[in-house]
């Protein structure tokens, strides 16, 4: 409350700062007192011992910018997908007991919004359809496995599949855990 009395005290006395424009050079012209605390005063009036200052008048305005010709970007209304298995890598061994194993793959160009990857293992559907390309096997027997990537777009459809990768499993034996 008392900034907005202090405020309205300041604007209706006239000593915020004020300005003139000097009509021949552009320049704005302002007259400077000190008050009695050496408060510097500000005013567009001169007064009794006041000193004038012209204040050089500086543009607020950006400098024009010559455009620049970006290429624009193409986007293709069909794009052929491509979807592979980054890991595990064709004939890959994989020393796990628990008969866990991680599938990563990669879908290119780009992992578009609406489309499912599947995972088959020994033609088998095993999981999925899933929004991304990472899985996990549990529970896998030990021995050798097939792994395979189906992309489906919207309706189901099949739109890429992935080659086919042999992994081979080794678990501790049941018989014999040594």
């Amino acid at each position: 409350m008392s900034r907005i009395l202090l405020l309205c005290a300041l604007l209706c006395c006239g000593v915020g700062v004020a300005q003139t424009q000097d009509k021949n050079s552009g320049d704005k012209t302002v007259f400077l007192t000190v008050d009695k605390n050496n408060v510097p005063v500000f005013s567009d009036n001169p007064s009794p011992g006041a000193t004038q200052v012209k204040i050089k008048e500086t543009s607020n305005s950006m400098l024009p910018v010559n455009p620049v010709n970006l290429p624009t970007p193409s986007f293709d209304d069909n794009p052929q997908f491509q979807v592979t298995i980054d890991k595990p890598t064709n004939e890959e061994t994989i020393r796990e007991n628990s008969g866990t194993i991680y599938v990563s793959g990669l879908v290119s160009p780009m992992f578009a919004q609406g489309l499912r990857v599947q995972l088959y293992l020994d033609n088998k559907l095993v999981a999925g359809p899933s929004g991304n390309a990472n899985f996990i096997l549990h529970d896998v027997d030990r021995g050798e496995h097939k792994l395979r990537l189906e992309l489906l777009d919207r309706s189901g459809k099949i739109i890429a599949e992935s080659t086919e990768i042999t992994v081979f499993l080794h678990r501790a034996s049941a018989i014999s855990p040594k």
